[in-house]
Order: structure tokens, then C-alpha cells, then sequence
């Protein structure tokens, strides 16, 4: 059975949370108060606008996601993501659905 679309909606708003609360370049911004002491509100900001980011841009590109968040890191955090996680974070690739039809992220394996 297909999921509707405001199911699908939720699903994708969870998996940008799961991305964004994993992401450790945004959660240190958030603990060492780079983003003043309305950090934390700045980070929940940011999970609305990136779904609206998405929701009103069609054909995404993985670098517009990543100018993206590096813009808002920078305007918001004062912090300039060099360590490589943007990529990481919102690598678009599609792999293979997973065995268990639940995992949302795939982990980029070290090399």
C-alpha cells in the first residue's frame, strides 16, 4: 500500500530531522552558542525552511542543498562548514532500498 502524500510529507520531515539532529557540524554550533542564545530556536528554524527549501524548488541539485545550508550556517551560526559533512549530509543519491524499508539515511562508508 502506497503512502498519501501527507504521509509521505511526514516521513521526509522526519528524515530531514534525523539529518539534521546527526549532523554534528550544526549541533556543535548549536552547544558552543555560535548562533547567540537563540541557537536552539535557529536550528528549529532551519528544519522548516530547509522542508520549505524542498517544497518549493523542484529538481533539486545536491551542491543548491548544500549552498543552502552553508549559507544558512553562515548567516545564522556564523560558522563555515569545511570538514566535508554538507556532502555528507545531503548526499542525493539513490541507493537500493533498504531490507528493512525503514532506514531513511544511508551512512557513507570510510575509507
Amino acid at each position: 500500500m502506497a503512502a498519501s502524500a501527507a504521509e509521505a510529507r511526514a516521513l521526509f520531515a522526519e528524515g530531514v530531522g534525523a539529518v539534521l539532529g546527526g549532523w554534528a557540524a550544526l549541533q556543535l554550533a548549536v552547544a558552543q552558542g555560535f548562533g547567540g542564545p537563540q541557537g536552539p530556536e535557529k536550528a528549529a528554524w532551519l528544519r522548516s525552511a530547509l522542508l520549505d527549501f524542498f517544497t518549493q524548488n523542484a529538481d533539486l541539485e545536491q551542491e543548491e542543498v548544500e549552498d543552502f545550508l552553508a549559507e544558512v550556517m553562515d548567516n545564522e551560526f556564523d560558522t563555515v562548514v569545511e570538514d566535508g559533512s554538507l556532502e555528507q549530509a545531503m548526499e542525493c543519491g539513490t541507493p537500493p532500498p533498504p531490507p528493512d524499508g525503514w532506514t531513511l539515511v544511508q551512512r557513507r562508508r570510510r575509507r
